[in-house]
């Protein structure tokens, strides 16, 4: 073994002193001290959910790992969940220890993807999000007004959430629900909300799913639903800083950057304990209406396949 590496929970921590990827001046030694440092923070929000990991090696672009390699140990837990797009089954790695948090890191696991639902149920989510995408750019303050809108809808629906910044350049909202809604229901009043987000101001927000339709407008993306996953709070973002994504009082939503908040200045910030946990309000049961609304709302991906196809073929009837 060389010089730079150690052992920890039984874990060999390997070539700790090379850059973590091309985007950073970061060393491996920097995510795994980070890690190691918010493990008590992290876990509870990874424990018992099937977790997709983006892994980076220097000389190659990130990439996102859903199936655990062959070499993965014995004592990493799994779970096995069918996988509808690509007809096979998923083996999934369960972050449930220190552990295993460090052989992630090992990997160079850098961003921490959880499911909405945990394994006790995986047609049940727990949690009703909307992510806030603004356009690109420095659109950060955009994305914090559409989150105050969606507050405001969650509010006027008898709602309340929590909020974190995303860790690249959007805000997460999260809405804790009781175990009664399906899947389905919850997804159908994800798009009820994003929709009445967007019409308190079209003109800040939009649920375009389509890129181009959006017109510098934020995406408020109600896809975060079902078997999507999250980047967790607390898990570090491949950007350049490496930021992580951080929960913040609604208060102090306007007055935070993403920058604020990286490997490096988040574990002393989290000396007191897991605000994201403190800042969560208790499960909420869904109003009937928000559901109904939901169901009257297409689907934003089918909708924008089917749009695509329409656009595509009036291309070729014109040239």
């Amino acid at each position: 073994m060389s010089e730079a590496d150690e052992t920890r929970d039984g874990v060999a921590l390997t070539n700790l002193d090379q850059p973590l990827s091309d985007r950073d001046d970061a060393t491996k030694r920097d995510l795994v001290d980070y890690l190691d440092a918010v493990a008590d923070r992290i876990l509870p929000h990874l424990r018992g959910r099937p977790l997709s990991v983006i892994r980076v090696r220097p000389g190659q672009p990130p990439f996102m790992q859903k199936n655990l390699p062959r070499y993965t140990p014995d004592w990493v837990r799994r779970a096995a969940v069918w996988a509808e797009a690509s007809h096979r089954e998923i083996s999934y790695a369960l972050c449930d220890d220190r552990r295993t948090l460090l052989w992630f890191a090992n990997q160079r696991a850098v961003e921490f993807h959880p499911t909405l639902a945990t394994t006790a149920d995986l047609h049940r989510p727990t949690h009703l999000v909307l992510d806030l995408d603004p356009p690109d750019g420095d659109g950060f303050r955009a994305a914090v007004d559409a989150a105050l809108l969606v507050r405001q809808a969650l509010a006027d629906a008898g709602l309340t959430g929590a909020v974190k910044t995303s860790g690249a350049k959007g805000v997460h909202v999260f809405v804790p629900v009781t175990d009664e809604p399906t899947a389905e229901e919850l997804a159908a009043a994800t798009r009820a909300l994003a929709v009445r987000a967007e019409r308190l101001d079209p003109a800040l927000a939009t649920t375009a799913y389509i890129r181009e339709d959006r017109g510098g407008r934020v995406f408020v993306d109600a896809t975060r639903a079902g078997g999507a996953t999250v980047a967790a709070a607390y898990s570090p973002r491949l950007r350049p800083g490496m930021p992580v994504s951080f929960p913040v009082d609604w208060a102090d939503l306007p007055d935070v950057t993403p920058a604020d908040f990286t490997i490096r200045s988040a574990p002393a910030l989290l000396a007191d304990g897991d605000p994201w946990a403190a800042l969560m309000p208790a499960p909420q049961a869904l109003p009937a209406d928000l559901v109904t609304e939901g169901r009257t709302i297409p689907v934003a991906r089918v909708q924008a396949m089917h749009e695509g196809k329409r656009r595509a073929r009036a291309r070729r009837e014109a040239g």
